[in-house]
């Protein structure tokens, strides 16, 4: 198959029931796109909200290897719509990779497309700049430094710990470039806060309630690396969980509240509850023992993989299954030197664990790989999982979900093809158009 045009056709047409949208949309979040000069944001001070780098770099180079997209940040996201596949409205979160088959670029009218082997296949649309993001905090800190949101707004992302107290080749999960990202930034003179105040978070979020009139953000997640010490004298449950006591006080049912942390014992998960989290995300990151124990070494060191499941499935018993949502990063089952060498070896694994934990009502959701050249994982396999085993996830994930009778997560927005708003994966684009029933 000479070009990846022909390679994403052959798949739209083996595997029909898959949104076309949702087959584009994985092959841009595994391998990246590359941006025009005229496809860049003017950073904040623009008419383009730009990429935050919310908690991980999530490109496939690093800050210096980006050339002008290092200096003029493309945008937090794009949306995909029209040409010649009649897309469905697709939101699409940005992968910067210069040396992407993909590149969105300004036609002569100045209308933005995405380009693919060198043939427009999509309009491309560009989130505006929030109202609140051109307000700063009283101490000169910017919204998308503290609160950034993504999502097109649905969600806050408010990573309140940067870096990760799982450190070094023997405890780093090795496709996570959390620490580097906060290296690379530091590096670059960028702002980039370590541990974020509580009153700063308070304040940002106050200037986001208050101009953010439509109510577009509906959602939080509080988040960081995993805490196994204390941080400012707190456990992870403790503190993580008093940024979630702050924020309901201050704004009682405004936003679901989600956080995601280690899985974590009984007592602990029961803070987050008393605390006024409503989502949990204890993500489980890959199903097969080996591989777990292999690219999760600091978790399989002082937690356990059985031991972690156990929690999860405790965890549901405090939140109720449905609110208990762990995250796994698809695409790592195949990588190199380690990974299944079969896509169904690969969904076979990933199915199991599927089953597993849809068969107790818990509904996990995942992220697409993305290949961060500064990990184990990254430097070792580029090109990242191939995609049909994408593809082929999607098929696999909505027929669980099916065979359990379970229906979208609360707290991810309106699922279905040209609604959903889930930005790193196609998981919500590829579930039925029906409105999930929020917490």
């Amino acid at each position: 198959m000479g070009s990846r045009t022909a390679l994403v056709e052959d798949l739209m047409e083996r595997f029909p029931h898959v949104p076309r949208e949702a087959v584009f949309k994985e092959d841009l979040l595994r391998g990246g796109v590359a941006f025009d000069p005229s496809a860049l944001s003017d950073n904040e001070s623009g008419e383009v909200k730009p990429k935050s780098y919310f908690i991980f770099s999530f490109d496939h180079g690093t800050l210096p290897e980006l050339g002008e997209a290092a200096l003029r940040r493309p945008p937090e996201e794009i949306i995909l719509t029209g040409g010649p596949y009649d897309l469905r409205r697709t939101v699409v979160s940005v992968r910067v990779n210069p040396a992407s088959p993909y590149r969105v670029a300004a036609d002569e009218e100045g209308l933005l497309g995405l380009y693919l082997d060198g043939k427009r296949i999509a309009d491309v649309g560009v989130p505006p700049m929030p109202e609140y993001y051109r307000h700063t905090l009283s101490n000169g800190k910017s919204v998308m430094e503290v609160a950034p949101t993504i999502q097109w707004g649905y969600l806050i992302y408010l990573t309140v710990f940067r870096v990760c107290q799982y450190f070094g080749a023997k405890e780093e999960c090795q496709y996570c470039d959390i620490n580097h990202n906060w290296r690379q930034h530091k590096a670059a003179g960028r702002p980039y806060t370590g541990v974020k105040d509580v009153e700063e978070v308070l304040e940002a979020l106050e200037i986001i309630d208050r101009y953010d009139t439509q109510k577009a953000s509906t959602a939080y997640t509080l988040t960081g690396g995993a805490i196994t010490k204390t941080v400012a004298g707190r456990d992870e449950a403790d503190f993580y969980g008093h940024y979630a006591k702050a924020i309901e006080e201050r704004f009682p049912g405004r936003w679901i509240g989600k956080v995601v942390a280690q899985a974590l014992p009984r007592d602990d998960v029961q803070r987050f509850k008393d605390y006024g989290v409503q989502i949990y995300h204890p993500n489980f990151e890959v199903w097969d023992r080996r591989l777990f124990e292999l690219y999760c070494p600091g978790k399989e060191r002082y937690v356990g993989r059985d031991e972690w499941h156990k929690r999860i499935l405790d965890s549901a018993e405090i939140f109720g299954a449905r609110n208990v949502i762990p995250n796994f990063v698809a695409g790592v089952e195949m990588a190199e030197p380690f990974g299944f060498t079969t896509v169904d070896e690969a969904i076979a694994s990933t199915t199991e664990g599927l089953r597993f934990f849809m068969s107790q009502g818990i509904t996990p959701r995942f992220t697409t790989w993305c290949p961060e050249p500064t990990t184990p994982l990254g430097k070792a396999n580029p090109q990242g999982a191939p995609l049909e085993y994408h593809i082929r996830l999607l098929e696999a994930y909505r027929a669980t979900m099916d065979e359990f009778g379970l229906s979208s997560p609360p707290g991810y927005g309106p699922p279905g093809p040209g609604r959903a708003v889930f930005s790193v994966s196609s998981f919500m684009d590829s579930l039925p158009a029906a409105e999930p029933a929020e917490v």
